[in-house]
């Protein structure tokens, strides 16, 4: 990991709908090579922050600075191609499309041969498309989901369907890969398979931010936790230690989660 370099700085981040405040003033940094959770409870604020991390809805304060420049007014296509990437807490797959159409999806915000190239079938065109082929394969593989390839994505099971939505946003070519309740609707089984993922991604180079519930995959594999609750920062810091805040437990988790 690479330690004391901030990739995503969040400074002062507030959002307001209409008199309603459902972020207020939060703030922290992701360091590059960390697995960072974002914990609370329902209505937190948790998913607020990551639609403004990744460019889908604007702060009404605050500034969100990757890699050392103020993205703040970007949208969430301009931050992708920056290399911030995301997932959702509902599956957001084309469900007619195979599994490895899926992927190659998730490619074509880095591609740089247009609809002209395609139409022409030039070269450079058949080049890249070899390229997105390949990559989509490891991905494939890497996810473990090789051996669905042809099938439609709709028929997957549903754990299998969040490893595609996962894939499709490491496509993207992510520095920093935001996951949303990754492990919701998961088995015990495939919980720890989902912590042995989220190992790996980092092994790859990405920084991985993380909203889940599941306190099994946030202890098993954040180097830090952050917590929200009515939309401000309560406690930040290992997970050891957030569980153990008096704070975090009388809002959130309660003795008996903790240890669940």
């Amino acid at each position: 990991m690479s330690e004391n370099i901030n990739l995503l700085q969040v400074q002062g981040l507030s959002r307001r709908f209409g008199g309603l405040v459902a972020v207020q003033d939060v703030g922290f940094s992701v360091a590059a090579g960390e697995v960072v959770g974002l914990i609370g409870p329902n209505g937190a604020g948790k998913t607020t922050v990551f639609n403004m991390v990744a460019g889908l809805m604007p702060p009404s304060e605050g500034r969100i600075v990757f890699e050392g420049n103020d993205c703040t007014p970007l949208a969430s296509h301009e931050m992708a191609k920056l290399g911030v990437a995301r997932t959702f807490q509902i599956t957001s797959l084309f469900p007619h499309l195979s599994v490895l159409d899926n992927i190659r999806t998730g490619r074509y915000v880095r591609q740089q041969q247009g609809w002209l190239g395609a139409f022409l079938r030039r070269s450079a065109w058949r080049q890249e498309e070899a390229q997105v082929q390949a990559m989509a394969l490891e991905i494939l593989d890497f996810v473990g989901l090789a051996h669905r390839s042809e099938m439609l994505a709709h028929a997957l099971p549903y754990g299998e369907q969040r490893k595609l939505e996962i894939a499709i946003a490491l496509a993207s070519g992510p520095r920093l890969l935001l996951l949303d309740e990754p492990a919701a609707g998961m088995n015990p089984d495939e919980g720890a398979k989902l912590v042995q993922m989220i190992q790996r991604i980092r092994e790859r180079g990405i920084t991985v931010l993380l909203v889940e519930h599941h306190m099994k995959v946030v202890m098993g594999v954040c180097d830090r936790v952050i917590v929200l609750d009515s939309g401000r920062k309560i406690a930040e810091g290992r997970p050891a230690e957030v569980v153990d805040n008096p704070e975090v437990i009388r809002v959130y988790l309660g003795r008996e989660k903790v240890n669940a």
